[in-house]
C-alpha cells in the first residue's frame, strides 16, 4: 500500500482530537436541558462534566504510556471505538447514573485518543518548520472545536434534543475508525520494556474522585460532618499511597524527581488553579444564562462565542511576546485579567444585559487565559531534561483536567451552600447570591495562580521563538472549553 501523505495523516488525527474537544464544549450548553429531562438534582449535575474531566485527566498519562507500549495507531483506534460506543450509549441514557457512568467511560476513551493523536503528529512532522506549521493547525483545531461545540450544542439542543449532541459522534466515529485502520501506518512501539503503572493511575483518580464527591456532598452533609471528613481523609490516604507507589514502582506514571524542578511544580500549580477557576465558572455561568437570564440554548452558545475567538487571537501572538519578554510577566498579569472578568460576572443580576453584563467578561477572561496558557507550558518544560519533556508536558495537561474537576466541585458546593442559606430571599435571588459567591472564590483561585507565578516561577533570560511555539501549541488543545 502506498505511504499516505503527512497531511492526510494529520487530517485524520486532527478530526479525532476535534471530537474530543467538541464533545466537552457541546455538552456544556446542553446541561440545563439534561437536568430538566433526566431529573438531575442540583448537586449531581456537575458530574456530567466532572466525570469526563476526572477520567480524562486521571488516565491521560497512562494513555500516553499505552501509546508508547502498544503502538500509537492501535491506541488511537481503540480509544476511538470506545469513544464512539460510549457516545451512543450516553444518547440512549435514561437516568443520571447511566449518563454519569458513561461520561466517565467517554473521558477514559479520550485519555487514550488525545495523547496518541498528538504523538502521531509529532513523529510525522519531525523537522522544525513543518512541525510548527502542523502544530499551528492543531491549535486551530482546538479553538475551532470549542467554538463549534458551543454553537452546535445550542442549535442541536434547541432543535433536535440534547441526545443528538452525543449521537452526532456515532457516524463520524465509525467512518473515522475505518479510515484510521486502513490509512494510518502502524507505528513501532517506542519502548518495548516500559510497563503500565495502572495502580498509580487508579490511586490518583480514586483520590481525586473522593475529594470531588466530598465537596459535592458537603452542602448536604455539612462541611464539618463526620462523612465529609471521612471521605476527605480516605482521599488523602489514597493520595499518600499514590506518592509511595510512584516512589517505589520501577516505571512510575509520574516520576517524582520531576517535581524537584521549581518551574515544573509552580507551573502545574498555576495550571490547576487556572482551570479550577475556568471549568467551574463556565459551568455556573451556563446555568446562570439559561436559569436566571432565561436565554435559549442557541443564544447561550452565541453568548460564549467571543471566548474561543479571543482565545485564538491571543494564543497565536504569545510565542513572539514570550520570546521577547520571557514567560513570568504574563503568568503574573494573565490570571489577574481573568480575575477582573470573574469579578465582573460576580455583579450580574436578573436584569443584566448581555452587552454590559456578559460581553466584557467574555472578552476579559479568554484574553487573560490566552495570555497565560502558552507561558505556563513554557514554564512547565523549562529546566527539564530533553528525555523527560514528554512527561512534563503530559503532567501539565493532567493538572489542567484534574484541577478543573476539583475546582468545579468546590465552586458548585459553594454556590449550592450559599443558595440554601439565602432561600428566604426567594429562589431567584438566592441562586444569584450563590453564583456571586462562587465567582468570587473563582477569582481567588486565579489570584493564587498570579501569586504563585510571582514567588515560585523563575524565567530564563531568553526563550527562542521557535522553541516557545513548539512547546506551547500542542497543549492548547483543551484550554478552549
Amino acid at each position: 500500500m502506498k505511504t499516505p501523505s503527512k497531511w492526510l495523516i494529520f487530517i485524520l488525527v486532527a478530526i479525532a482530537q476535534f471530537m474530543v474537544v467538541l464533545d466537552n464544549a457541546i455538552t456544556n450548553v446542553a446541561l440545563p436541558t439534561i437536568r430538566q429531562q433526566l431529573h438531575f438534582s442540583a448537586n449531581s449535575l456537575q458530574w456530567v462534566v466532572t466525570a469526563y474531566a476526572l477520567f480524562f485527566g486521571g488516565f491521560l498519562l497512562l494513555g500516553g504510556r499505552a501509546a508508547d507500549l502498544f503502538g500509537r495507531k492501535r491506541t488511537l483506534l481503540t480509544g476511538m471505538i470506545a469513544f464512539t460506543a460510549s457516545s451512543l450509549l450516553i444518547g440512549l441514557s435514561h437516568t443520571p447514573t447511566q449518563l454519569i457512568t458513561l461520561r466517565a467511560l467517554q473521558g477514559l476513551s479520550a485519555a487514550f485518543m488525545s495523547p496518541a493523536a498528538l504523538s502521531i503528529v509529532l513523529v510525522t512532522f519531525r523537522d522544525g518548520s513543518a512541525r510548527n506549521k502542523a502544530l499551528s493547525f492543531w491549535t486551530l483545531v482546538a479553538t475551532g472545536g470549542a467554538a463549534a461545540g458551543l454553537l452546535l450544542g445550542g442549535v442541536i439542543t434547541e432543535y433536535f434534543g440534547w441526545r443528538w449532541n452525543f449521537f452526532i459522534n456515532v457516524p463520524i466515529g465509525i467512518v473515522m475508525s475505518l479510515l484510521i485502520a486502513r490509512i494510518l501506518p502502524a507505528n513501532e512501539h517506542e519502548e518495548k520494556k516500559r510497563g503500565l503503572d495502572i495502580p498509580g493511575a487508579v490511586l490518583a483518580t480514586s483520590s481525586l474522585m473522593l475529594q470531588v464527591y466530598a465537596f459535592a456532598q458537603a452542602p448536604i452533609w455539612g462541611w464539618h460532618s463526620a462523612k465529609t471528613l471521612l471521605f476527605l481523609g480516605v482521599a488523602l490516604g489514597l493520595l499518600a499511597a499514590f506518592i509511595v507507589n510512584e516512589a517505589r514502582v520501577r516505571r512510575p506514571l509520574m516520576p517524582l524527581r520531576i517535581l524537584s524542578v521549581r518551574n515544573v511544580t509552580g507551573a502545574n500549580m498555576i495550571m490547576a488553579a487556572l482551570y479550577a477557576s475556568m471549568l467551574g465558572s463556565f459551568f455556573l455561568l451556563t446555568l446562570f444564562l439559561q436559569g436566571v437570564l432565561h436565554l435559549s440554548p442557541v443564544l447561550t452558545g452565541l453568548a460564549f462565542l467571543p471566548f474561543p475567538v479571543t482565545l485564538g487571537f491571543m494564543s497565536t501572538r504569545m510565542p513572539k511576546l514570550v520570546a521577547r519578554y520571557g514567560f513570568k510577566p504574563f503568568l503574573i498579569v494573565g490570571p489577574l485579567i481573568v480575575a477582573m472578568g470573574l469579578l465582573w460576572v460576580s455583579m450580574l443580576h436578573s436584569n443584566s444585559s448581555y452587552w454590559l453584563g456578559i460581553l466584557p467578561a467574555a472578552i476579559l477572561m479568554p484574553f487573560g487565559i490566552g495570555m497565560t496558557m502558552m507561558p505556563v507550558i513554557a514554564a512547565a518544560t523549562s529546566g527539564v531534561p530533553a528525555h523527560e519533556a514528554g512527561i512534563a508536558s503530559g503532567l501539565i495537561t493532567t493538572s489542567q483536567q484534574m484541577g478543573g474537576a476539583l475546582g468545579l466541585s468546590i465552586l458548585s458546593a459553594i454556590a449550592a451552600g450559599v443558595t440554601s442559606s439565602m432561600v428566604h430571599l426567594g429562589p431567584t435571588e438566592a441562586s444569584i447570591r450563590g453564583y456571586h459567591a462562587a465567582f468570587l472564590v473563582s477569582a481567588l483561585f486565579v489570584g493564587f495562580a498570579s501569586l504563585t507565578a510571582m514567588f515560585v516561577i523563575r524565567t530564563p533570560k531568553q526563550i527562542p521563538e521557535e522553541s516557545a511555539a513548539s512547546v506551547a501549541k500542542p497543549q492548547l488543545q483543551t484550554s478552549a472549553h
